[in-house]
């Protein structure tokens, strides 16, 4: 029998985040904040938001790391199903735009579990390597500068204990990732890290078609 793949419709989507979502008020207040800024495409959608914390639970993550928080809705979104006394290590170079999501974290009551760590990821991940925080998170989300996406994986594989759980966002590129004339930097990149993960017997892993492509790999 035929594989059988819904195309995905704004109907569809629609009722994905009506029915498949559980977004706050305040989640939904923040991406509604975030929507004219500038680099408001960056932001992920509930639907994906609502898979990072369903899967920050399901491993039960105290502690987690994100590389590449923008204004803050999938910080907000992991950070509120970390196990108690858990933190969130948010990795992102600009104060303006995550400035937007700290009143959000506030009403939330989540701002005390966020730790916004403020300048090059890579700088962070090396701390916090240093710092003996190896095999001590139980979830990673990665969704920064593409290029370094290979370096962020490696970092997140010594700091991931195992039977946690790497999440890598937009690996779909916007279909770019099959357009044989893109050859950009990011592109290339991101076809390296999807074909590197596919390979890598130190991990389990799936691709899905949410949002821009995530795929998730398992430490083993």
């Amino acid at each position: 029998m035929a594989a059988r793949n819904i195309e995905q419709t704004q109907a569809i989507y629609d009722y994905i985040v009506a029915t498949g979502t559980r977004e706050t008020d305040v989640q939904r207040r923040l991406r509604a904040a975030t929507t004219p800024l500038r680099g408001a495409g960056m932001q992920i959608g509930p639907d994906q938001a609502q898979l990072l914390a369903f899967l920050a639970l399901s491993v039960g993550a105290r502690n987690a790391l994100e590389i590449g928080t923008f204004t803050g809705y999938s910080a907000l979104a992991v950070a509120s199903v970390l196990q108690p006394g858990g933190k969130l290590v948010a990795c992102d170079r600009s104060k303006e735009w995550t400035d937007v999501g700290r009143p959000f974290w506030r009403e939330a009551g989540v701002e005390d579990r966020i730790y916004l760590r403020l300048g090059p990821a890579l700088d962070t991940l090396r701390d916090l390597l240093a710092e003996g925080r190896a095999d001590d998170f139980g979830f990673a989300f990665i969704d920064a500068d593409k290029e370094n996406y290979d370096a962020y994986y490696e970092a997140c594989l010594k700091l991931v204990r195992r039977g946690g759980i790497i999440a890598l966002d937009n690996v779909l590129w916007g279909g770019a990732i099959l357009d044989p004339a893109d050859n950009t930097a990011d592109t290339l990149a991101l076809r390296h890290i999807n074909r590197k993960i596919q390979a890598d017997t130190r991990v389990d892993m799936c691709l899905l078609p949410v949002g821009d492509g995530v795929t998730l790999a398992r430490r083993r």
